[in-house]
């Protein structure tokens, strides 16, 4: 590495083992002190497809974390949950027509809609289509149960953009009957309400949530509402078996987007929307419906079949403020909108836990398949002189894309201090499109692009104690391009981009892993992916981005997480990332409106943009008796706009406060919190729009607020 970069990895992997060596030292100190043994939990590890393995024992960085209704915020968005995890960036855009942005160790940062470059799942469905785009709008917190995140090489155990898994798991019925109540408000007008209710008998049980939130939005024209209902319910089947059925509703009609800002807008107002936001009203309406069905049955010996079965429907309309004058090419395909996604897939494998020399094996195989059909249809985004309404059609085509992909994966602990981890998936990925919108100007588009990748994982763990662990892992990981991304030459001819090739990456992983009785734990880690035909926007022209191969990239960095107890009322959690994303090859770019010869050039080690090359968070938690005061700070560094690095956001540190108090009365537990975000009341920017055509690439985060909420839980049976 160039010197006045970063320091190499040799010397991060010197500290790691220095400090664990340390660690570990005072850990048995501590031990000598307390004859109180440690519990290792066993739970299922899912999204590292193992079940008899403890997440401690897992080759990789996974992040669990529990949703238990204690936590003094709305329960609107995902990313309310996730920022204590290390290497994953989630950030609120203050603008519900546009999905909350996630990025794990800097895959998915290029992302300026939905999720892209990680997989998504609920409840064990994908949330991330075949192609690689993904949402979390959909995930209810409502009635959730945890939330799982894996980084690493074993992420592309996952297939297609698995630069990272983000998982959600709704609870499950329970006997005796149980449930909540939970109201909130806060700035801007700002409410929610949710409920859940599960319950189980001998053979069936279920769980059932809601929520409904409205806000008038921070922003100037950013008014949104969200319904959302998740239904999980199960039977169990003799032979320890049981057989789940999942659906959920979700329904975001006529979000309104204020659209990004420049910097000089932002230093002039943050709370105004762009003046073409209000001219073309531009909105989104979002619908998804979708049921699944999960079978897990024990055979014997070992043995033990999964399947799951799943399809849905998504439906958007979205009015863009993509200029008039813009429209009148004829390969333009308008200002608005409208997609029909119909998904579904299937998945069945097998596992076996058994022996091999003597010593615990667990094997699994399995295959999956999945299947979009997608109906495109985009329209003028006027009438005569009234914009901002549907207009002449001007783009009909009907997409499909599917996958067929087929794994294993074995873990062995071949020595009673050493365990191995391996796995490999092959994954084909075939797109097809056929033009139905052909005019003078604009002739027939149809076209196909098949995909094919092999994607082999290995790691290995050594446990020096039985609290302490250090392993590595390697692997490689593909990602296609999306139809969004395929949707326009980057030479502004006619057609689909069918000239992308898949991105393909090499990741590799160290890490150390350690607790003691006490509750005490920490995790450490550094990474690096070297990324070929990495994929970059190559123009922006009428609203519109096209994409290119661009090259080599290099994402690497190193982790830490701690979670102290300091005594019996108080605990301290950490969490900080150091992230270096960059181009390793120079490559050249349009930046003037209409160009379609790309002359300027991005020199070789430009950062990546959308990611922060510093992130820490720290929460200081005192719990005495019934009360509970948090006080939580955040801080990310500068962050770059475009690919030319022309601009960045300037980095913040954000301070966040919450107080709680519980009653526990005979009809069940009620819990009155207050949170304060943004207590010094600091101006920063939330998000940005990677490589935004306009230069309005800057999402204000808002200033101080204050959220008020009441939740009660109750069970069967209470007095």
């Amino acid at each position: 590495m160039r010197a006045g970069r970063a320091p190499s990895p040799l010397r991060h992997c010197t500290l790691l083992a220095g400090l664990a060596v340390a660690l570990s030292a005072h850990q048995a100190g501590a031990q000598d002190a307390s004859p109180d043994p440690v519990t290792l939990d066993r739970v299922q590890v899912t999204s590292a497809r193992l079940q008899a393995v403890a997440a401690f024992d897992v080759p990789a960085s996974l992040s669990t974390i529990t949703l238990d209704g204690s936590a003094a915020t709305p329960g609107v968005s995902v990313s309310e949950a996730l920022g204590g995890v290390p290497g994953l960036a989630a950030r609120e855009r203050q603008n519900f027509a546009q999905d909350t942005q996630l990025s794990i160790r800097g895959f998915g940062a290029r992302s300026t809609f939905g999720v892209r470059g990680l997989r998504l799942y609920a409840d064990g469905i994908p949330a991330t289509m075949p192609d690689g785009q993904g949402q979390v709008s959909h995930f209810s917190l409502a009635g959730a149960e945890r939330i799982e995140v894996l980084r690493g090489p074993f992420s592309a155990l996952h297939g297609n953009s698995s630069g990272g898994v983000v998982q959600i798991w709704s609870a499950d019925g329970v006997d005796p009957t149980q449930g909540h109540a939970q109201a909130s408000a806060g700035r801007d007008d700002s409410r929610v309400l949710s409920a859940s209710v599960r319950g189980a008998g001998d053979v069936f049980g279920g769980a059932l949530a809601a929520s409904r939130f409205d806000t008038d939005g921070w922003r100037d024209h950013s008014a949104a509402r969200r319904t959302s209902l998740n239904a999980k319910l199960h039977a169990d089947l003799p032979g320890g078996g049981r057989v789940q059925l999942v659906g959920n509703h979700f329904d975001a009609p006529d979000a309104q987007d204020p659209l990004g800002l420049t910097a000089e807008q932002v230093r002039d107002d943050p709370r105004q929307a762009t003046a073409v936001a209000r001219q073309y009203d531009t909105r989104k309406s979002a619908r998804q419906d979708q049921l699944g069905l999960r079978l897990e049955q024990p055979l014997g010996g070992g043995h033990a079949l999964e399947a799951m079965a799943y399809a849905g429907r998504r439906e958007i309309e979205q009015f863009l403020s993509v200029p008039v004058g813009a429209q009148s090419n004829p390969l333009s395909s308008g200002g608005v909108i409208d997609l029909d996604n119909d998904y579904g897939g299937l998945d069945l494998r097998w596992r076996w836990a058994g022996s091999l020399a003597g010593r615990t094996l667990e094997f699994t195989a399995g295959a999956n398949a999945d299947r979009q059909r997608q109906h495109r249809r985009g329209y003028e985004n006027f009438v005569g002189d009234t914009l901002g309404v549907r207009g002449a059609l001007r783009r009909d085509e009907r997409n499909r894309v599917q996958n067929l992909d087929q794994y294993a994966q074995a873990w062995w602990q071949f020595a009673p201090r050493w365990s191995l981890l391996a796995g490999v998936r092959h994954s084909d990925v075939r797109f097809r499109s056929r033009d139905g919108y052909v005019a003078t100007g604009n002739p027939d588009d149809s076209g196909r692009v098949d995909y094919g990748e092999t994607t082999p994982v290995v790691g290995l763990t050594f446990a020096p104690h039985d609290d302490w662990r250090l392993y590595a892992s390697a692997g490689r990981g593909f990602e296609t391009p999306t139809f969004n991304e395929l949707g326009y030459r980057a030479d502004g001819g006619a057609g689909l981009a069918f000239d992308l090739l898949p991105a393909t990456s090499t990741n590799v992983e160290l890490g150390t892993k350690w607790r003691n009785a006490r509750g005490v734990r920490l995790e450490a880690a550094l990474f690096r992916a070297d990324t070929d035909d990495e994929l970059a926007v190559a123009r922006n022209v009428g609203g519109r981005s096209s994409y290119r191969n661009v090259g080599s990239a290099r994402r690497e960095g190193a982790e830490l997480a701690a979670l102290l107890p300091l005594g019996t009322d108080w605990s301290l959690a950490l969490a900080a990332t150091w992230l270096d994303a960059r181009f390793r090859d120079a490559f050249p770019i349009c930046t003037g409106a209409g160009c379609t010869d790309p002359t300027v050039q991005v020199p070789a080690g430009t950062p990546i943009p959308g990611t922060a090359r510093r992130q820490a968070s720290a929460r200081l938690q005192w719990q005495p008796g019934d009360w509970r005061f948090a006080f939580e700070a955040v801080g990310v560094g500068r962050i770059g706009v475009d690919d030319t690095g022309s601009e960045q956001a300037p980095g913040h540190v954000v301070a966040h406060a919450d107080a709680a108090r519980t009653w526990n009365t005979g009809h069940g537990r009620w819990r009155a919190f207050v949170r304060v975000d943004n207590v010094f009341d600091r101006a920063h920017i939330g998000s940005v729009i990677v490589n935004e055509g306009n230069g309005r690439y800057y999402e204000p985060a808002p200033g101080r607020g204050v959220l008020l909420g009441l939740r009660w839980d109750w069970q069967a049976g209470m007095d």
